[in-house]
């Protein structure tokens, strides 16, 4: 199926499953998705680059003055916004002036809406570095994403580029000590000849095992909706099953958002 990139630095707002009115921000290229992970249900596509190396990124002035000129005429035109989300075309951490950019995006929130939260969507995958820790501490909805608790199978759904470890990933979201969202998309079918399935008995148990060591503020749980990489080889869960999950994360007294 076909699959598309955000063609420019501020797009939206859209109606999201999740956030609400979210106005997205892609620090990445137009022209390609640049990703440390390789999720084969990525709406982006399959990536083609895992560093940001040779890259043309927007400038953190750039994105100071895209971000600034869309709220300012959005407020002008008395449009309102749920949220601010950083996403795009890839992992937004791996922008070497992420912290800063995020600092900036506080600083315009605060002046034109106050109200509006600041999202990351991020594979956690750079959080075992201090400074992307302490940037994503600031914002409202630090959403981070654990989709198994185990090492094969995030080969299969996220296929990491580099060394890899759940349990290291695990340790470094249990430093933010309950400051953070985890999101899982629950996918099952067949990926290139291989067996996709993260919602068996075994997946469940310990997935929900390394949830209640990392103590989220909130879990979100979400399936496929969109176009993914390849036709016709992967399912959606159904939402009966989703929330079925969901109550499992419930009993542990975790707050618990289901998109079907």
């Amino acid at each position: 199926m076909p699959t598309f990139l955000f063609d420019k630095i501020i797009f939206g707002p859209v109606k999201s499953r999740r956030l609400g009115v979210s106005l997205g921000i892609n620090l990445l290229p137009a022209t390609c998705k640049i990703c440390n992970f390789n999720c084969i249900y990525c709406e982006c596509g399959l990536t083609m680059n895992s560093t940001v190396k040779g890259e043309p990124l927007p400038s953190r002035k750039e994105v100071y003055e895209a971000l600034r000129e869309r709220l300012s005429s959005m407020k002008e035109k008395n449009q309102n916004i749920d949220v601010i989300t950083y996403a795009g075309n890839g992992e937004p951490t791996l922008h070497p002036e992420f912290t800063g950019i995020i600092d900036d995006s506080i600083e315009l929130r605060n002046k034109y809406f106050p109200e509006a939260s600041i999202a990351v969507l991020s594979n956690a995958t750079t959080i075992h570095k201090p400074s992307v820790r302490k940037a994503l501490m600031k914002v409202d909805q630090n959403i981070l994403k654990l989709d198994s608790a185990f090492d094969p199978t995030v080969k299969i759904h996220n296929q990491p580029h580099g060394d890899f470890h759940v349990a290291t990933l695990i340790e470094n979201l249990k430093k933010f000590k309950g400051n953070l969202i985890v999101q899982t998309m629950f996918v099952r079918g067949r990926f290139r000849g291989r067996v996709v399935d993260n919602t068996t008995p075994s997946e469940i148990e310990a997935w929900l095992e390394a949830l209640k060591s990392i103590k989220p503020s909130e879990v979100m749980i979400y399936t496929i909706s969109r176009d993914t990489p390849e036709t016709g080889q992967l399912e959606k869960v159904p939402l009966d099953e989703l929330n079925k999950i969901a109550d499992r994360v419930r009993e542990t007294g975790i707050k618990t958002q289901v998109s079907g």
